[in-house]
């Protein structure tokens, strides 16, 4: 390596912290090449001679589909994903001008990241690792409840008497039975069922335990995470919470099996707001959002985790809103289910939310019942924009009456915006492919997810359009410098790390939800289950979760730095505000994303 080339990479991060003998490999290793315009410097597939580091010149990066991804200049360097797979290109490169470059050997660029932890963050484009994260691994939040639950729990049938019940708990020294007919799980009966209800009230011994039971108790599913678990229990005060997966029975979790977890700050939230009277009451829980995420940053929680966490507590408050209405106007007339549709139906609110709802009434209402439903979504609504989740600027909601419909009418609006996919059908099929039942019968809803899914999925036409919709969300790849800022008005030299960010990502999940109708809403859990079914690739995807999880990483952050120096979160970024290797590793995820997008375009989304 020249002397030109050697002072060059001393003034530049991350070769500036490495020390004089790594230096020394480096000059005794590196090797520096020329490239006139025109020339390819690698082709994709092939084995990768190094990691390359721009001298000068410029060089054009595509991607698969060959469309141009990145022109990079000066001080930029490519070729790492290659390297951090299996050694071959990802990408294929050409200089576009005369170009000098630094090409660092495949054996030197490992060795420097095992042995110099500057070097290997720099080039660490998950964020998985850090002192953080790892601490955090016996956290609630880090736990899935398969990991808490206790498998095979002791069951019994409805038949059987309390005090064969009771006996039967004693001798297995447990608190609680399942109750079980036909493999099915149709209650659960505990210690506290036996004395409160058998031993007080003089039940006979014979009496059955279906007598006594709690009847079609409240379940989870394995996938869920600890944090779920408390969050239930506090809100519904229960101490044994029965597993179930594909409806069978899996297995228990109770209040003893959390104790020897770290419960989690949101838990207080979670509490406080089930517990609330007014709604005055509820936005002083929800004023503590803020800060709370601050919190859960600073302690190294990863994204997915804090959003899921926030969420929660907008699930709470807007089910004891849904209690309030109830106590305010009465007993409801007919059946309903509260749903969520956006952040809050993905479980991915951040500190910037506002409300997207609807609700799925029950058939042949009266004038009268709608008349109730009408005055009970206002005060839901209005109790939401109280607590900071303001009213939906596109009257997504479920005061406006086109949201607020029975369940045969939610069906044809799906089915028509499949048969006929036009520009407005594409728009509110994305949001309504996100919904979750938050309160109310949650049976309404049963099914309705899956038919829609199937009806979807067999209609290419309206694939094809969801798909075309999916790509207007572009990433802020600028050619010559980077990242592509907003060139004007208030947020002027900042990039929209929403909807530039997170949100194509979001669309190309409910893509793949559609191409393999898979059931999760959340976008990370839609990326893994469509990486387990094969809808993309496992390269593709894994490549996609970091770039994801680094986009919404650097949001979340974005707004922590915000609400700690006292501004109202938003979503806008200053690429300044970043360092260069903060910029370099969001420009790779950018890259990603776009690659992507451009497979989808291709009519390539199985094959990621």
């Amino acid at each position: 390596m020249t002397d030109t080339a050697f002072s060059f990479l001393r003034h530049l991060h991350p070769y500036d912290d490495l020390p004089e003998g790594a230096f020394d490999a480096l000059r005794q290793n590196a090797v520096v090449r020329t490239y006139p315009a025109g020339a390819p410097v690698y082709k994709l597939g092939a084995p990768l001679d190094g990691l390359y580091i721009i001298e000068s010149g410029e060089i054009a990066v595509h991607d698969e589909n060959n469309h141009l991804i990145s022109l990079l200049q000066r001080e930029n360097s490519f070729g790492e994903r290659g390297l951090l797979k299996d050694g071959r290109a990802v990408t294929s490169a050409e200089a576009r001008q005369d170009s000098r470059l630094i090409c660092v050997p495949p054996q030197l660029f490992h060795k420097l990241r095992a042995d110099h932890e500057s070097y290997r963050k720099f080039f660490d484009r998950t964020r998985a690792s850090g002192s953080a994260d790892a601490l955090a691994g016996f956290d609630l939040t880090r736990v899935q409840v398969e990991t808490l639950m206790v498998a095979g729990p002791v069951t019994c049938a409805p038949t059987m008497n309390i005090q064969d019940a009771a006996r039967k708990m004693r001798d297995a020294r447990i608190s609680c039975l399942c109750v079980v007919e036909n493999d099915e799980l149709i209650g659960i009966v505990t210690i506290r069922d036996l004395s409160g209800k058998a031993l007080a009230q003089g039940l006979a011994n014979d009496t059955p335990v279906s007598a006594v039971m709690t009847q079609h108790p409240r379940v989870l599913s394995p996938a869920s995470i600890g944090s779920d678990v408390l969050h239930m229990m506090m809100e519904y005060r229960l101490g044994h919470l029965p597993i179930v997966a594909a409806g069978k029975l899996v297995g228990i979790v109770t209040q003893t099996d959390l104790t020897r977890f770290q419960a989690s700050n949101t838990a207080g939230f979670v509490a406080d707001a089930a517990r609330a009277e007014t709604i005055d009451a509820l936005a002083a829980v929800t004023k503590r959002i803020p800060n709370l995420l601050v919190q859960l940053v600073a302690a190294g929680n990863r994204h997915d985790v804090v959003t899921r966490m926030i969420t929660d507590i907008a699930d709470v408050v807007t089910r004891r809103l849904l209690a309030m209405a109830e106590d305010k106007f009465g007993t409801p007339p007919a059946r309903y289910v509260w749903l969520a549709c956006g952040s809050q139906g993905r479980q991915e609110q951040t500190g910037v939310s506002d409300q997207d709802n609807g609700m799925i009434l029950d058939e042949n209402l009266s004038e009268r019942d709608l008349a109730y439903f009408e005055r009970f979504a206002q005060f839901v609504s209005d109790g939401l924009d109280a607590c900071g989740y303001v009213y939906c600027p596109g009257d997504m909601m479920a005061t406006n009456p086109r949201w607020r419909q029975p369940l045969s009418i939610w069906r044809d609006y799906f089915q028509h915006w499949i048969k006929s996919p036009g520009k407005e059908a594409q728009m509110l099929a994305s949001v309504m492919f996100d919904l979750r039942p938050i309160g109310g019968d949650s049976s309404l809803f049963d099914g309705l997810q899956a038919e829609t899914l199937a009806a979807a999925q067999a209609n290419s036409i309206f694939t094809a359009h969801m798909a075309t919709n999916a790509l207007t969300h572009v990433t802020p790849l600028g050619l010559l410098k980077g990242l592509a800022t907003i060139r004007s008005g208030e947020h002027r030299n900042t990039v929209d790390m929403k909807l530039s960010g997170v949100v194509p990502v979001v669309d190309l999940g409910r893509m793949y939800a559609l191409q393999g109708k898979l059931d999760p809403v959340n976008t990370r859990a839609r990326l893994q289950a469509a990486i387990a079914a094969g809808v993309i690739s496992e390269s593709g995807g894994r490549d996609l979760l970091d770039a994801y999880d680094l986009v919404a990483q650097t949001r979340l952050d974005h707004q922590a730095r915000q609400i700690k120096s006292g501004k109202a979160p938003d979503n806008y970024l200053r690429p300044s505000d970043l360092s260069a290797f903060e910029r370099s590793h969001l420009r790779d995820a950018f890259v990603v994303i776009k690659t992507m997008q451009s497979a989808l375009m291709q009519g390539r989304g199985v094959l990621g």
